[in-house]
């Protein structure tokens, strides 16, 4: 066989196809040139700094309601009345942070004067209740 002295050798291809290259690079210029108005707010506002540092640790003092089998209510160790009642958790739930208000109520006290009790709290707005009972017997 004799070698040809012009035209391809078989040897390996030493130019680059550069049109798919450059192709791709249009589409990606296209695309970036639509989204980068779009990632810009037209509407500036001017947003409050945060500062995860600042605790507001104030403890809050919690209502202490007893009541005793025959009905009669003691918040904080001093007797009220139904009304006063109502009027203290109007009170209460417009605070902020919202005292949590705790039920010590006796063991022999029906429910319904319990229950009363919850829907009262629920009608004045007040969201933390919890009931306090004794340990393991």
């Amino acid at each position: 066989m004799a070698m040809s002295s012009g035209g391809n050798s078989g040897g390996p291809m030493s130019e680059i196809n550069v049109t798919p290259l450059v192709d791709v690079m249009l589409v990606l210029l296209i695309i970036f040139m639509i989204t980068a108005p779009l990632m810009s707010h037209k509407v500036q506002i001017d947003l409050p700094k945060a500062n995860p540092n600042v605790k507001d640790d104030t403890p809050v003092e919690p209502m202490d309601l007893a009541v005793k089998p025959d009905g009669t209510y003691f918040l904080n160790d001093g007797e009220v009345t139904e009304a006063e009642l109502k009027a203290q958790f109007a009170v209460a739930a417009a605070k902020s942070p919202q005292p949590e208000l705790q039920i010590r109520a006796d063991r022999t006290t029906e429910y319904k004067v319990v229950k009363k009790i919850l829907g009262d709290a629920k009608e004045a707005g007040m969201v933390h209740v919890g009931f306090m009972s004794t340990g393991k017997e």
